[in-house]
């Protein structure tokens, strides 16, 4: 770890580092999150919220954030780690940190949240981009979508083929009466 030469480190603060190192490198997707008059209630929502999207939030120190970013290579993070700042990551779904970010923010109408920077998949992402990420589907909506897709083919082939073979039978059934009728004349 690269700290300063003439100040002494201590042991929790290179634990808060190599945590810091972690959650950045198992994050899928993250977002930086500027918070200031957020009220208590609010908080407590917005937590719940990503809980339940299987996304962890944690308010961070500046400082020792920005010496695990420079380790891990996200050079870009530094110049967005002034006042209060939280960080919301994913280790499963990339989207999920913007997606439920976005939603709470036009949710409850809040002005004390404020998207600073992103990280989707290895890379630094500005707050635009975290704004477009949110804006994707889902994987699951995604995934129905590619499945639907597929199936749309298949469904329309099983139509064809019962079409012919409902023929058939009409065909068939049209036959046995014709015979039935010249048997019973």
């Amino acid at each position: 770890m690269s700290m300063p030469q003439n100040k002494t480190i201590s042991p929790a603060k290179i634990a808060v580092v190599n945590e810091m190192k972690e959650k950045l490198q198992s994050a899928q997707g993250a977002v930086l999150v500027g918070f200031t008059g957020l009220s208590v209630a609010d908080v407590t929502k917005l937590r719940r919220k990503f809980r339940e999207g299987n996304v962890e939030y944690k308010v961070i120190k500046n400082t020792l954030t920005r010496i695990a970013a420079n380790e891990v290579g996200y050079e870009g993070l530094s110049e967005f780690l002034e006042g209060p700042t939280a960080l919301a990551y994913s280790t499963e779904d990339a989207v999920a940190p913007a997606k439920i970010l976005k939603e709470f923010i036009k949710e409850t109408k809040t002005e004390a949240l404020t998207v600073k920077v992103g990280i989707c998949d290895g890379q630094v992402i500005d707050a635009a981009g975290v704004e477009a990420l949110a804006n994707l589907p889902s994987r699951e909506e995604l995934l129905a979508k590619l499945v639907g897709s597929m199936q749309a083919p298949i469904s329309g082939l099983v139509n064809v083929l019962q079409g012919n073979i409902r023929n058939m039978v009409y065909v068939l059934d049209a036959v046995r009466a014709k015979k039935a009728e010249q048997e019973s004349a």
